[in-house]
């Protein structure tokens, strides 16, 4: 029998296995959403602590809705606002909740390996909700229940992930995630936005979309240039002609993804977004069932697997 999951800090902490158990119990989840009553009793007088230092709508907004349908005590804290904008720190901020007494805290950080320290410091369970330009395993949890829920078992799928990779911690989750369930990945954009040494987890790299045709999913990145210090790109616009997903680059039958926020007009245009093969929508709707499921996981765990209705 596997041991239970404490915490969930990167995709690699599952493996193949464990990506299944909580997508599995992900879509028991998705259909308790779809019923009047969305509330199941699995945590009960359990607290969540989520603790965000970076903006988000999706992602918060998502775990505060998870933590809530499985009947928990949540607490929000963001940074604006709060004893972090008077200088305190992160260990301190840690333990200072801890005096709540949470099950589990969710923690988003500009910084890479946060959410780590976080587990040494506290007796809670800790889930990454992002840290820095590192992981991001939730979002690529639900990715691969997206496509699952679209086109069934992934192996031997080609996936192309198009973009900013370099500053993007949803790319570093999804090629693992995507490479643990069988597809083959190929990350294509600017040099300049493409990791040196990125090879080495098994992937392709190309900085032309010449090919792109060969992919049955193009998964596209935000430009985040809130995190580039430097000149990656000459422009915006120059980049749109060159990496822009568009009409023209796609063939009948491709699907398109994006972790979102999109920059309308950059990585994907809008008539690609408000279109049929675009799978954004999706994501996002799955995004509190897979949250679900992993808050279930770590709190409950895998050897009990009680029945979620």
């Amino acid at each position: 029998m596997s041991q239970p999951l404490r915490h969930l800090l990167s995709i690699g902490d599952l493996g193949r296995a464990g990506i299944e158990r909580i997508l599995d119990r992900a879509l028991s989840f998705a259909e308790v959403s779809g019923r009047e009553i969305k509330k199941v009793p699995a945590l009960r007088g359990r607290t969540v602590v989520n603790l965000f230092y970076e903006s988000s709508t999706r992602t918060s907004s998502s775990f505060e809705l998870a933590a809530k349908r499985l009947s928990a005590d949540v607490v929000s804290i963001r940074a604006s606002g709060s004893s972090v904008d008077k200088g305190e720190s992160l260990r301190d901020t840690v333990e200072t909740l801890s005096a709540y007494d949470p099950a589990a805290i969710v923690i988003r950080s500009p910084h890479v390996g946060a959410a780590s320290l976080v587990a040494g410091w506290t007796e809670a369970s800790v889930v990454n909700a992002g840290d820095g330009k590192h992981e991001h395993p939730t979002q690529a949890l639900l990715d691969v229940f997206t496509l699952r829920q679209r086109i069934g078992p992934l192996e031997g799928r080609s996936i192309w992930i198009v973009g900013d990779v370099l500053h993007s911690r949803v790319a570093r989750s999804n090629i693992l995630a995507f490479q643990a369930m069988g597809a083959r990945v190929t990350l294509a954009g600017p040099p300049t936005l493409l990791p040196r040494g990125i090879e080495q987890l098994g992937v392709e790299v190309t900085p032309q979309l010449d090919a792109l045709a060969d992919a049955d999913v193009v998964y596209v990145l935000r430009m985040q240039q809130e995190r580039m210090e430097a000149a990656y790109i000459p422009t915006l616009r120059e980049y749109a002609q060159r990496y822009q997903i568009n009409p023209g680059r796609l063939r009948p039958g491709q699907l398109v993804m994006h972790p979102g926020p999109v920059n309308r007009g950059v990585e994907l245009s809008a008539d690609v977004i408000d279109s049929a093969v675009s799978l954004i929508g999706e994501q996002v709707k799955a995004g509190v069932a897979v949250r679900m499921a992993v808050l279930y996981e770590l709190l409950v765990g895998s050897p009990r697997l009680a029945a979620v209705a």
